[in-house]
């Protein structure tokens, strides 16, 4: 395995940052857990070209290997009907902010889809990572190509099966425990919830691939677990969202500390796509009526998110965390990265 994964990532150490779009991963996030030695991501989801390519020049600086994870457009459409139906049923929770969210427009884009392929393609980074689906074969052959290495986000054998097809150079088996969106393929019918170790071996098994295990981690035990499985290394998100260099909202930071949230659900009541977090008030009152619909949802109420974080509004933000949130602890990354690393 050490091997596979100097070969994959140019790391020793098993334990990559997963990319979490929207604010926690940081250019100063990624130089230190690239300067423990583990390998981490830049997310660009959510981001202008631009910008994406401004964090890469910084992050390029430090000179270790990193990778940039970019979201699939896979798109769950939304009727107009249906969309203002749930509009109008999450309005008054905008009302205290100003919002206007009844009469929001249906947005739908590929979140820069072609531009950010480009820009990996004419200046390549070490790996490049897909979620939500699969790239096109002409994408995987350019960056590869370029000099990337190319993983695809799967969630069950059947997803991994077809991202092998294409060429890949690794997988990110990610299990339902995972904080944060899944990865699926089918946001209709998400795979079955499976442990993270078990899910690594299915995959591995059926394409014979490099496999990065992420969800549900909460220490080294669960690092150890989806190694011995047959992982070539294990991603953390979750227990990287409190961590000194990470830019999760200080709202989101006291939420995953605070002993009355007990639980954590999946929830398309924010964003129209399956994702696990914090139970709360938003999705105790909208979840049964949510329609599936990404990215319009997204766009929806992504405005009354922005307004509850700055706010201290914990019940109406999206509170994305993994089922082992309660290992998460404020501490510079390294000693994070450390901990679940120092019993290997």
């Amino acid at each position: 395995m050490d091997r596979r994964r100097g070969e994959l990532l140019g790391v020793d150490v098993p334990v990559v940052a997963a990319p979490m779009a929207g604010g926690p991963t940081t250019t100063g996030l990624v130089a230190a857990v690239g300067s423990a030695n583990a390998f981490p991501f830049l997310a660009a989801g959510y981001k202008t070209p631009e910008a994406v390519a401004d964090e890469i020049a910084a992050v390029r600086g430090g000179g270790r290997p990193f990778g940039v994870n970019v979201f699939v457009p896979t798109p769950v459409p939304v009727g107009e009907a249906e969309f203002r139906r749930y509009a109008t049923l999450v309005a008054a929770e905008g009302a205290p902010y100003g919002l206007d969210l009844a009469t929001a427009a249906r947005t739908e884009d590929d979140d820069h889809w072609t531009a950010k392929v480009d820009l990996l393609v004419r200046d390549p980074v070490p790996v490049v990572s897909f979620t939500f689906g699969l790239p096109s074969a002409t994408v995987v052959r350019d960056l590869r190509r370029a000099g990337s290495r190319v993983l695809v986000t799967v969630t069950d054998p059947a997803e991994a099966a077809a991202a092998a097809d294409l060429g890949v150079d690794g997988l990110v088996a990610q299990s339902g425990h995972a904080g944060g969106h899944f990865g699926t393929f089918t946001p209709d019918s998400p795979a079955p919830l499976r442990t993270l170790p078990e899910l690594v071996g299915l995959v591995g098994d059926r394409t014979g691939l490099p496999v990065l295990g992420a969800g549900g981690v909460g220490g080294a035990d669960d690092v150890r677990a989806a190694l011995t499985a047959g992982a070539t290394a294990v991603l953390v998100g979750t227990l990287l969202l409190r961590a000194e260099e990470a830019g999760t909202s200080r709202t989101h930071r006291e939420a995953l500390a605070d002993p009355r949230r007990d639980r954590t659900v999946v929830t398309r009541a924010f964003t129209g796509r399956p994702a696990r977090g914090l139970r709360n008030d938003f999705i105790d009152r909208y979840e049964a009526d949510a329609p599936l619909g990404y990215p319009a949802l997204h766009h929806l109420t992504r405005p009354l998110r922005t307004a509850a974080a700055q706010a201290g509004d914990a019940d109406r933000l999206h509170l994305w965390a993994g089922t082992g949130w309660r290992d998460a602890r404020a501490a510079p990354a390294a000693e994070v990265i450390a901990e679940l690393t120092r019993t290997l």
